[in-house]
C-alpha cells in the first residue's frame, strides 16, 4: 500500500513538471525565441574538423581517426561531407 501511495506522488510530481515544461515552451515561444539545436551548430565537430581533414590526407581510416578525440566514425564521415576539400579528399 505505501509503494502504490509513493508511486502515485511521483506520477503526480512528474505531471506538474510535464506541465511547467509545456508552459515555458509556450511562453517562449510567444516570445519569439527559436527552440531546438540551431542549424550548423557543431562546436566540437567544427573544433575538430582541421585535424579530422589532415588525418584523411595522411590516409588514415574514419575508425581511427576517431578513436583519438572520442567521437564516431560517423562523424568523422559527416565532418568530411561537410568539407569544403572533400573533392579532393577521394
Amino acid at each position: 500500500m505505501m509503494a502504490n501511495m509513493l508511486a502515485g506522488i511521483a506520477q503526480f510530481e512528474r505531471d506538474l513538471m510535464s506541465e511547467r515544461i509545456k508552459s515555458g515552451l509556450v511562453a517562449a515561444k510567444a516570445r519569439g525565441k527559436k527552440l531546438g539545436r540551431q542549424p550548423d551548430q557543431r562546436p566540437k565537430s567544427d573544433r575538430l574538423a582541421p585535424k579530422v581533414m589532415a588525418l584523411i590526407e595522411e590516409g588514415r581510416s574514419y575508425r581511427w581517426i576517431a578513436r583519438d578525440p572520442g567521437i564516431s566514425k560517423n562523424t568523422v564521415l559527416a565532418i568530411v561531407k561537410r568539407s569544403p576539400f572533400k573533392d579532393s579528399v577521394s
